[in-house]
């Protein structure tokens, strides 16, 4: 048996992603797979369903070593100015709208989501509490803006009075080629900071 091994980082630790592949793919034996190791997502030969969707467990010592590769990308903690709109309207090209933004912070960033802060007065409460509702997000970054469609992951209201505010985690849904390369290279940088979040 061949060993399946990522094309990034060459690690074994191959899992079935936990998006599948459309079905005329997955009919030929074609997943889509996910390397524990570095994060990486790609498309593998796997016709008889070998790999499992759960990464392996293991009683061993060696699970609090492997702890830190379970999320798909470092995430760094941050303070850096956001602008926050709605998106309305359908997925097509040119059918949607973006309401005016509300100001707001990214306090912590990744390859595939950030979390953000914000009062979101200009939003009513059902807009930010609905898991998949899309954003669209201009972060500046050190070494320049970049802009994404996010979608909500997990939404949270902290403080109280004046003070009270909106916790969103987001995942990064579309970014440009260029806005991808801008985010990769600030995260380079932060790479050798001690402000890493590995839980």
């Amino acid at each position: 048996m061949v060993l399946m091994r990522c094309p990034r980082c060459q690690s074994d630790r191959i899992q079935r992603d936990f998006d599948d592949a459309i079905i005329l793919l997955r009919a030929v034996g074609m997943h889509k797979l996910l390397c524990n190791n570095c994060g990486l997502v790609f498309k593998g030969f796997d016709p008889q369903g070998k790999l499992q969707r759960a990464p392996s467990k293991s009683d061993g010592p060696d699970v609090s070593r492997q702890l830190p590769n379970r999320r798909r990308g470092p995430r760094y903690t941050a303070h850096l100015p956001a602008a926050i709109s709605l998106i309305e309207g359908g997925a097509q090209v040119g059918k949607v709208s973006y309401s005016q933004p509300s100001r707001g912070h990214c306090e912590t960033i990744s390859k595939f989501g950030m979390l953000l802060s914000l009062v979101g007065t200009r939003f009513g409460e059902e807009e930010l509490s609905q898991p998949g509702r899309l954003l669209f997000v201009r972060v500046d970054l050190p070494n320049g803006p970049v802009e994404a469609v996010v979608a909500i992951v997990t939404n949270e209201r902290v403080g109280e009075g004046q003070k009270r505010r909106w916790l969103l985690g987001v995942r990064i849904q579309q970014m440009s080629d260029g806005d991808t390369g801008i985010l990769d290279e600030y995260l380079e940088k932060r790479s050798g900071s001690d402000s890493v979040i590995v839980a």
